[in-house]
């Protein structure tokens, strides 16, 4: 004989998953509002409509619109960071061709610069400078992002130099390609030809390879 307690576990799954797929949709549509719209074209109702979801539902998740899209900005940036980025980058083998391995990393660090969530991310840095309540959600939430893809980077670079040249690397890459990222706003080209590309990655290797890499003086 099943028991009334379970019995009900399915149910109490299927409604932990409802839930949870509901929230997964609020955020993916508050992402794809910010990045087409920008952050003064993103209204809740919009990303209620977008996302399929009762008022109450997209209440019940997030109270506020603030919260709400620095959420949605940070669940896009994580996943894909942990599912795209440098912690999953297909690179070669250090001890088989270190230069490759290193310039690969840039790339896909730079790769990270292109994507939906950093233009997310931008809309919410932009309007936070006028928006305290926005500022006061999204800093700690930028701090933890921050320290996930540092630790990510870090774990990469500690095998090439010490640990005070691979955060010099680390912080120089990350800041510069931010940096040359914004333009693309504005004046939209291919980032594979960027001329910072290569200057990156010959920073690189002065930085973490011996007397540059093999084969450079």
């Amino acid at each position: 004989m099943v028991s009334s307690r379970a019995a009900a576990e399915p149910e109490r799954r299927s409604r932990e998953q409802r839930t949870s797929d509901s929230r997964t949709r609020i955020l993916d549509a508050a992402v794809s509002c910010l990045v087409e719209s920008g952050y003064a074209g993103t209204t809740t109702l919009t990303i209620q409509n977008r996302a399929g979801v009762s008022r109450g539902r997209l209440l019940h998740h997030f109270p506020s619109k603030e919260n709400l899209l620095v959420a949605a900005a940070q669940h896009l940036a994580t996943s894909r960071f942990a599912e795209d980025g440098l912690a999953r980058a297909d690179l070669p083998a250090a001890d088989v061709d270190a230069d490759a391995r290193l310039d690969r990393a840039v790339e896909v660090m730079w790769w990270t610069y292109q994507q939906a969530y950093f233009w997310a991310s931008v809309e919410l840095w932009t309007a936070a400078r006028t928006d305290g309540a926005l500022a006061a959600a999204l800093l700690p939430a930028e701090r933890r992002l921050g320290a996930a893809i540092r630790q990510t980077v870090d774990a990469f670079f500690e095998d090439y130099a010490d640990p005070a040249r691979a955060a010099l690397l680390r912080e120089t890459l990350l800041t510069s390609m931010r940096g040359v990222a914004l333009t693309y706003g504005f004046d939209p080209r291919d980032p594979q030809t960027d001329p910072h590309l290569e200057q990156w990655k010959q920073l690189a290797r002065m930085l973490l390879l011996p007397e540059g890499g093999p084969g450079r003086a």
